[in-house]
């Protein structure tokens, strides 16, 4: 070993953002710090987890670093298995640090068992797992946190002697090691004096570290902004927890050599310990698992290629006219599966597809590039045929191009649990995983965290908030550079300045962990062999997120919950329900003239990918005829074909208002369904083929290399392209203008895969809205019951088309949306608290046998006074007393009569449960009880008094109880008004029209917010509607003044003077005068 001296010194104690709102420390900034510092090794120990070891291990090998994996778990003495009663709550930190491959293993394993004992959000190790696992560990004492620095701050001899020879014990002298930190913490001193006196009994060697939470020291503040967020503290607050002194950052060499000058030992002992640290990760291979179920005498590839046949002779039959075609590409797919070793996988996809079907959980018709394999096809996991949509098997798995196949389910969202559960059954809940995501700290909140811990006006915050663009890539610094109003408030408002820069050092911040939402790992082998795992009560989460967890070869599927398969399913079975028809897609045209004609007039709601406004124009332009005018949708409405004047030319070569041009006639078979236009990536595939002789496998290398604009590969690729060209006898100026062109399209091409099995979704969910709009509505607002403004246009639409809405009903409302004589029957579990609460039980009571009254439903339904209340109000108990207006004036003390004579009944029946002495007499008095329940009359006897609710007010009651209207919309009673009036809707589609315009708007307020400016006046901030168009509105102290001296506020229907603005791109209506008035 080397002769090591202060200089070498290595940090072996530090926290990334992975230690959640406790660092600012991000792991590039860190790794970029320690290179600064000519560190040549460097740790990281995060709180309890390893989310960040893989990022920080690549980020230490790309600067140089060696890295050194390690983690500061929480310790317990908790014994292994015990009871509740009998686990302390003690929690101890501990540094441990991966000496090998197999001490990285151990450290996966231990930190992985801490998951299933966790105590105050910390996972904890048992000594037992410590010592199972100790193989390859280097273990350190820890901070003033640790068992053995605790039991020496408490004066505990006895305790400290203990916990030394325990961990002597586990680990051995050799890889145990005291550790002193002085961080100018006064228990410090006399933590290091004593370990430096025991170090010598004992013969252990003391290790000097700096625990940096953040990388420079004047983050400590930023640093100390995110304990305040994890805490919900304010900065000023006394007595919260806070790193006590602003020492916690990646210090030099220098700068430890000042503080432990006197033990120099202990400084060049961390570069020992690194000296010892050497893993290397495996990463870029491939793990596939097994599928478990293969029968006997079949191995992985026969059983896929006996499915394959079984389901050939069904869908290409002796008469199909390119049956010949069929086998070849069959053959050549299995080839290609079996020759990469990938069988196992198709099956594993098969079978969860194949459980999913048989169990009634609807299953996607394809997604992403699996829909050009015509095994995926024959074995029921895509539904289209590959060979009459032109779909290419070398854009899902290229033989040219060893990766994994990449098979997304689309599920019912409804469904997606059961499937999840399937899995881990069948693969062991060892090795099948749910995948971690990472919530981060966006510039917006950023900004607005940093003004309510730092007691800034929360209205200042939402003001520079606001001046960032609302864009997901956007950044603080970035908006520093290219938002001139942004910039200006930083430069000339110290306060903002101030809030701004400490917001740019907690921007990226974690703050949360989640669940993926498709994510799904399995493994041949327990996970825990290959990654940190986290146990939690749905199963194993892993601590690598998706890409990492691929990049270390596992097996990773997605399997989306799709709220639109869900809507399918209840449409189904509402129409297997009312007509006794079992819908069957493979069955059905693909031109049914009821959904063309529908999406010719602009009617998407609902549709799956059609809805949007812009879409919803697009598709009206391209006038569908049948499924496959719908292909080419997915792909044109996105930024790049729409900016690009190709969305344009497509539509006009459709309809034939303009020429269609080929720079070459080979070009025409492949481009015709396009009109000219090079939109899908198989094209360019197709292209790189035809023309310059490539296969379909290295034509998909250009494909990618066109993608990912790499100048050099694309130089050798043209080169390679125009001697093809020339090869085949086309002039290689063509070649080079193809080239060009395919180059330019490339930014734009999309995966015809992809839009050819989204669209057939599309077409289904048109199919049944066209065909069965009322059952279709019934489950799309059913399926969207926690979304309001989807409930609302929905009840609109669907009285478009000439339906009725039917109001709440007790006796016959369900928990959903359902059909009901021709009529819509509005679902109960759209109103807040009543749905999962006592909706089920309320059906069964009622199935069982029909309310008779109100007393009757409240005696044999558990409701709550305020869920009552709301379902008189809304008419709920209209069919059970005639008298709204009473029944919703006199709620309570219905409720309250009636509950008090249910508890007097309960107590009396228990009574007569336990008490077998009650004389004859007694028990018919009890029994007398269940038929003496008081009637509404006679609860409300003696009060005579006449009760009168109008129209506004029980439209009030619907907008506060549900969000929304439902039975009608105040503007209903404004059709005069409105007409002279400019339209939301208008507006929203082309806001420029109507900048700086006067204009009027007749509207209903959804929500008023009002705020005190700088100067003390009072002013509002409002979002208004006119039906299911909404927008953003400002009334300044001058209007807001005269609006408040005539009562304006509180009417239902607002007629506006004032004009649009633009307000950080979206338009905002500018009120100069308001008037009010009640329906």
């Amino acid at each position: 070993m080397a002769n090591y001296t202060w200089k070498d010194f290595v940090h072996l104690h530090g926290h990334s953002e992975y230690s959640i709102l406790d660092s600012t420390g991000y792991i590039k900034s860190i790794v970029a710090k320690a290179k600064e510092l000519g560190m040549t090794s460097l740790a990281l120990t995060d709180h309890g987890n390893m989310y960040g070891a893989l990022k920080f291990y690549r980020a230490c090998k790309s600067a140089g670093i060696k890295p050194i994996l390690g983690c500061e778990v929480y310790t317990t003495n908790n014994p292994l298995n015990a009871s509740p009663k009998e686990k302390c709550k003690d929690n101890y930190h501990l540094i441990l640090l991966a000496e090998n491959e197999q001490g990285y293993k151990n450290l996966v394993k231990i930190v992985s068992e801490g998951t299933r004992d966790v105590y105050n959000k910390r996972p904890r190790v048992h000594k037992e797992t410590l010592r199972e696992y100790r193989e390859g560990i280097i273990c350190l004492s820890a901070c003033l946190a640790g068992e053995l620095p605790r039991a020496i701050q408490a004066k505990d001899e006895e305790k400290v002697r203990r916990v030394i020879e325990e961990y002597i014990d586990i680990f051995g002298k050799e890889n145990y090691f005291f550790e002193i930190q002085r961080h100018g913490i006064e228990e410090e001193d006399l933590v290091s004096r004593v370990l430096i006196r025991l170090a010598k009994e004992y013969g252990i060697e003391v290790v000097a570290t700096n625990d940096f939470h953040y990388v420079n020291k004047d983050d400590c503040i930023a640093q100390d902004i995110l304990y305040c967020i994890q805490y919900a503290a304010k900065y000023k607050s006394e007595n919260r927890l806070k790193l006590p002194t602003p020492e916690f950052y990646v210090k030099s060499p220098a700068e430890m050599n000042e503080l432990f000058g006197d033990e120099a030992n202990c400084l060049s002992n961390t570069a020992k310990i690194a000296e010892r640290c050497n893993v290397e990760l495996s990463t870029g291979h491939l793990l596939t698992p097994k599928f478990p179920n293969v029968p006997k005498g079949f191995t992985e590839a026969s059983y896929l290629r006996h499915l394959c046949d079984l389901a050939f002779l069904e869908k290409y039959p002796d008469s199909y006219e390119r049956l010949e075609e069929a086998k070849e590409r069959l053959e050549f797919e299995l080839g290609i599966i079996e020759q990469m070793e990938y069988s196992g996988y198709f099956l594993i996809v098969w079978d969860f597809i194949k459980y999913a079907r048989n169990n009634n959980i609807s299953i996607g018709p394809g997604r992403g590039s699996g829909a050009g394999s015509i095994v995926c096809y024959l074995t029921g996991i895509t539904e289209l045929d590959p060979l009459e949509y032109g779909l290419l098997f070398e854009r899902f798995l290229n033989p040219e191009r060893v990766s994994m196949p990449d098979i997304d389910t689309d599920i019912s969202d409804v469904g997606r649990s059961k499937i999840v559960e399937y899995m881990i059954k069948t693969y062991q809940a060892d090795k099948s995983a749910q995948i971690v995501t990472f919530g981060f700290e966006k510039s917006r909140s950023a900004v607005r965290d940093v003004t309510r811990v730092m007691e800034y006006p929360l209205a200042k915050g939402d003001e520079i908030a606001k001046l960032i663009p609302n864009d997901p890539h956007m950044t603080i610094p970035h908006a520093l550079e290219t938002v001139p109003e942004f910039k200006k408030k930083y430069d000339t408002d110290p306060i903002a300045k101030f809030i701004i820069d400490d917001a740019i050092k907690i921007e990226g911040a974690i703050r949360n962990i989640g669940t993926h939402a498709a994510g799904v790992v399995i493994s041949e082998y327990p996970l825990v062999d290959y990654l940190p795992v986290e146990e939690k009560e749905d199963g194993l989460h892993t601590e690598f997120d998706k890409n990492e967890v691929e990049d270390i070869g596992l097996l990773k599927m997605d399997l989306l919950g799709l709220k639109n398969l869900s809507i399918i399913d209840g449409t189904k079975a509402l129409v297997r329900k009312h007509y006794g028809v079992e819908i069957d897609f493979n069955k059905i045209p693909k031109n049914d003239k009821k959904a063309m004609d529908m999406l010719k007039r602009g009617d998407t709601l609902g549709v799956f990918q059609l809805e949007s406004d812009g879409i919803t124009e697009l598709v009206v332009k391209l006038a569908p005829e049948e499924f496959k005018d719908l292909i080419p949708l997915v792909a044109l409405y996105r930024p790049g074909p729409l900016g690009s004047g190709m969305v344009d030319d497509f539509i006009k070569c459709r309809h034939g208002e303009k020429e269609i041009e080929y720079i070459h006639p080979c070009l025409k078979d492949i481009l015709k369904e396009t009109f000219g236009v090079i939109l899908y990536q198989e094209q360019v595939m197709k292209i790189v083929q035809v023309m310059a002789g490539f296969s379909l496998g290295k034509a998909d290398l250009v494909r990618r290399a066109m993608g990912k604009k790499k100048q050099e590969i694309l130089e050798a690729q043209k080169n390679d392209f125009i001697k093809g060209c020339e090869q085949n006898n086309i002039d290689s100026g063509i070649g080079d203008r193809v080239f060009e062109l395919m180059m330019y399209f490339a930014s734009y091409g999309f995966n015809k895969s992809h839009s050819a099995a989204y669209a057939y979704l599309a077409y289904q969910t048109a199919y049944l809205k066209a065909n069965y709009p009322l059952e279709y509505m019934a489950s799309y607002v059913s399926n969207n019951i926690d979304k309001p403004e989807k409930i609302s246009k929905t009840i609109q639409i669907v009285k478009d088309f000439g339906y009725e809405i039917l109001p709440v009903d007790v006796t016959k409302s369900y928990g959903d949306f359902v059909p009901e004589d021709g009529k819509l029957r509005f679902g109960m579990n759209a109103i807040p608290s009543i749905g999962d609460s006592i909706v089920p039980y309320l059906v069964q009571e009622r199935e069982s046998r029909p309310f008779e009254s109100v007393e009757d439903f409240l005696m044999r339904v558990k409701i709550s006074y305020a869920q009552f209340e709301k379902l008189c109000k809304l008419g709920g108990f209209n069919s059970l007393y005639a008298d709204y207006n009473l029944l919703v004036y006199r709620s309570k003390e219905i409720y309250d009569g009636i509950y008090e004579h249910k508890k007097m009944m309960e107590k009396s029946e228990k009574k007569l449960s336990k008490d077998a002495s009650l004389n004859l007499f007694e028990e018919d008095v009890i029994r007398d009880l269940e038929v003496k329940c008081p009637t509404l009359d006679e609860i409300l006897s003696g009060n005579t008094t006449s009760y009168e609710i109008s129209e506004s007010d029980k439209l009030r009651y619907e907008k506060e109880i549900l969000s929304f209207y439902f039975t009608a919309n105040p503007l209903d009673y404004c059709k005069d008004t409105l007409v002279r009036c400019v339209h939301i809707k208008d507006i929203l589609e082309n806001p420029k029209k109507f900048y700086k315009r006067k204009l009027n708007l007749c509207v209903t307020p959804e929500s008023i917010r009002k705020i005190i400016t700088k100067k003390g006046d009072p002013m509002a901030f409002l979002n208004i509607s006119e039906y299911d168009a909404s927008m953003d509105a400002v009334l300044f102290p001058e209007p807001y003044a005269e609006t408040i001296e005539k009562n304006v506020l509180d009417k239902d229907v607002f007629l506006l003077s004032g004009f649009v603005e633009d307000r950080n791109g979206s338009p905002q209506f500018n009120i100069k005068n308001i008037k009010g008035k009640n329906i």
